[in-house]
C-alpha cells in the first residue's frame, strides 16, 4: 500500500536531507577548490596548485571553509528537491493522463526533476551565497578587495544584512535557476537511465541493483549536470562573491564581461575538481537517499 501523500513527502524530505549531508562531507574540499578557481582564475595554475596552496596557507580548515553553510545549503536544497521531485512526478502523471503511482519513464522523471529544481533554488541561493563568500574569503582579503574581519558564518550574514538587506542573499538567483533547470533534467535523466541500464544488464529491479551501481549512477548523473551547466555556475559564483565589494552586474553582463576580458577558458576554471568531486559526492548523495528512503518505506509498510 502506498503511503499517504503527506507521509511520502516527509520520507522524501528526510531522505533528501540525509543525502545532502553525505554529499557535503564527501566532496567539500574539492568544492572549495572549484569556487576559488572560478572566482580567481588567474591566481592558480590549476587544480593541484589551488588545492596545495589552500592547504599550505590555510590548512585543512581552509579546505573545509564554508562547510556549515554548505551543509545548510545541501540539506535545504536536497530536502526540498527530493520532496518536490515526488510532487512533480505526480504532476507529470496528471499531465500525461497516467493513474496516481504509475511508473514513469526515465524521460518523465528527468522532466519532474527539472521542475523540482525551481523550488530548491529558492532555498539554495541564500546559503550558497554565504558558502561561496566564505570559501573565497582568503583571496578577497589578499587582493585588498575587502577588509579583514569577515571570516565567520555569522560575520558574513551580518555584512550581507547590513550592506544589502534581506534581498542581498538572493544575489545570483536568476543564474541559479538558469543553472538548475537544465542541470537537473540531465542529473535525474542520466541517473535514471544509468540505473535502468544496470537493472536490464543484471536482470533485476532498479531498486535492487546494489551499492556500486547506485553510486556510479549518481556520479554519472552529477557529471552530466556539471558538463552542461558549468559556465552558468561559474558566473553565479562570480556574482555571489564579487558582490561583497558593492553591487555586482547581473548574469548577462557578468557573462559577457568574462568572455570579453578573460575568454571562454575562464568559464571552465575549476572544472577538474568539480568532475573529480562529482562521482564520490553524488554517489554518496544517491546512496544515502535511496538507502534511507527504502528503510523508511519499510518502516511504514511494517
Amino acid at each position: 500500500m502506498a503511503p499517504h501523500p503527506v507521509v511520502q513527502a516527509v520520507i522524501d524530505l528526510s531522505a533528501g536531507a540525509i543525502g545532502g549531508i553525505a554529499c557535503v562531507f564527501s566532496g567539500q574540499p574539492l568544492d572549495t577548490a572549484k569556487v576559488k578557481m572560478q572566482t580567481f582564475p588567474s591566481l592558480y595554475r590549476g587544480f593541484v596548485h589551488c588545492f596545495l596552496s589552500t592547504y599550505r596557507e590555510e590548512g585543512l580548515r581552509g579546505l573545509y571553509q564554508g562547510t556549515t553553510p554548505a551543509l545548510m545549503a545541501n540539506i535545504a536544497e536536497n530536502s526540498v528537491l527530493f520532496m518536490s521531485y515526488g510532487f512533480c512526478q505526480e504532476m507529470v502523471r496528471i499531465v500525461s493522463g497516467s493513474p496516481s503511482g504509475a511508473p514513469l519513464s526515465d524521460m518523465q522523471k528527468a522532466c519532474a526533476g527539472s521542475v523540482a529544481s525551481i523550488f530548491s533554488s529558492l532555498v539554495l541561493c541564500p546559503t550558497e551565497l554565504v558558502k561561496c563568500r566564505l570559501q573565497a574569503m582568503h583571496e578577497m582579503k589578499a587582493s585588498g578587495k575587502i577588509a579583514t574581519g569577515q571570516n565567520t558564518l555569522w560575520s558574513v550574514v551580518r555584512t550581507v544584512m547590513r550592506n544589502e538587506g534581506p534581498l542581498g542573499f538572493f544575489q545570483g538567483l536568476t543564474t541559479t535557476i538558469a543553472r538548475e533547470v537544465p542541470g537537473y533534467f540531465c542529473f535525474f535523466g542520466a541517473y535514471e537511465f544509468c540505473r535502468s541500464a544496470f537493472a536490464e544488464y543484471m536482470g533485476k529491479g532498479k531498486d535492487d541493483i546494489g551499492v556500486l551501481p547506485i553510486m556510479f549512477s549518481g556520479g554519472f548523473g552529477g557529471a552530466c549536470l556539471w558538463l552542461v551547466v558549468y559556465p552558468m555556475d561559474c558566473v553565479k559564483s562570480r556574482i555571489q562573491v564579487l558582490s561583497m565589494t558593492g553591487r555586482q552586474a547581473g548574469f548577462l553582463k557578468t557573462f559577457t564581461n568574462i568572455m570579453r576580458t578573460e575568454g571562454l577558458k575562464a568559464l571552465y576554471s575549476g572544472l577538474t575538481p568539480t568532475m573529480i568531486r562529482t562521482f564520490p559526492a553524488n554517489g554518496a548523495l544517491f546512496l544515502a537517499y535511496e538507502a534511507s528512503r527504502k528503510m523508511m518505506m519499510q518502516q511504514f509498510d511494517g
